[in-house]
């Protein structure tokens, strides 16, 4: 997906104030964006999977850690 239609994604996301397909859309950027940059998108998608109750959550907090972007317990 370009970088124009995630950011489509994620406005449009944000706008309906849908907050699981915020999560959802901040983790496919984080897929698709380079490494630097895919931290800050899944970050935004943890954050947001927790304030929806998402059961993604966990999986989207485990890549952070994977990625050293996030302290194991």
């Amino acid at each position: 997906m370009s970088q124009s239609a995630l950011d489509a994604a994620l406005l449009e996301a944000h706008r309906a104030a849908d907050k699981p397909a915020i999560a959802r859309a901040y983790a496919r950027a984080a897929e698709e964006m380079g490494q630097d940059a895919a931290a800050f998108y899944l970050t935004h998608a943890y954050v947001y999977a927790l304030d929806a109750g998402m059961p993604e959550a966990e999986t989207y907090r485990q890549a952070l850690i994977a990625a050293g972007a996030e302290p194991r317990d």
